[in-house]
């Protein structure tokens, strides 16, 4: 049986549990997949600060799971941590922010960012240039809501984020639009046929490539993964 395991940096265990689900969803036969949530931290990351703090405990969380996983999911769209893991596990390490950016870019595609935590922006930049992908990214529009308290509904979260997508089209010039957040999951997997273009779902996108990688290690995973 391969196992994934999916790190919540986070310590909500019902956003770990949600994320989770989404990713199951996306699995073929025969792989299993668990989350894990983070024992210290804050609910949901809005800040770079924050972000940060929860390096050290992804990298725990990681090493925990290496020894009973085929792959890792860090499912917080910073991705946290993953530069200091992969070089201490021998299994593949996705984050689904590397994950929705190298799809979304796919082809060329400009692509743009649609989420709720303004204090993030400067690291989502960061990354695509650290991807090779800064002259396709578009930029980030906002949700003008709290964050905190728009993630707790879920439909005036589809909605908002719904308004920031349609900005990032028109008036960025958008191709591709990636909803950045984990906790924003379950809205990105509604908001993605309420448009043509291609409205990335960063976790379900994490799942897909990690089991291309897990499938490029192990040379016989099923013909679902590869």
């Amino acid at each position: 049986m391969t196992h994934i395991t999916l790190i919540n940096p986070n310590t909500s265990k019902h956003t770990t549990a949600m994320m989770t689900e989404i990713a199951r969803g996306q699995l073929p036969p025969g792989v299993t997949i668990d989350g894990v949530t983070a024992e210290r931290g804050v609910p949901m990351i809005i800040n770079d600060r924050q972000l940060a703090a929860s390096v050290a405990g992804v990298v725990e969380m990681g090493l925990a799971a290496a020894s009973h996983s085929d792959g890792i999911i860090i499912s917080a769209f910073g991705d946290p941590g993953i530069d200091q893991l992969r070089p201490l596990v021998d299994i593949p390490v996705v984050g689904i922010c590397e994950a929705g950016m190298l799809e979304a870019s796919k082809g060329g595609r400009r692509f743009g960012i649609a989420t709720v935590t303004p204090d993030l922006v400067a690291s989502f930049s960061s990354k695509a240039t650290g991807l090779g992908l800064g002259h396709l990214y578009t930029g980030t529009r906002l949700t003008p809501e709290d964050p905190l308290e728009l993630a707790s509904n879920a439909t005036a979260l589809e909605d908002a984020l719904a308004i920031t997508v349609q900005q990032s089209l028109e008036l960025d010039g958008a191709e591709a639009v990636i909803i950045g957040g984990g906790p924003l999951g379950q809205a990105a997997v509604g908001l993605a046929p309420r448009f043509k273009i291609p409205v990335i779902a960063p976790i379900s996108t994490a799942v897909e490539q990690l089991l291309r990688h897990m499938a490029d290690r192990s040379g016989n995973m099923c013909e679902a993964c590869s």
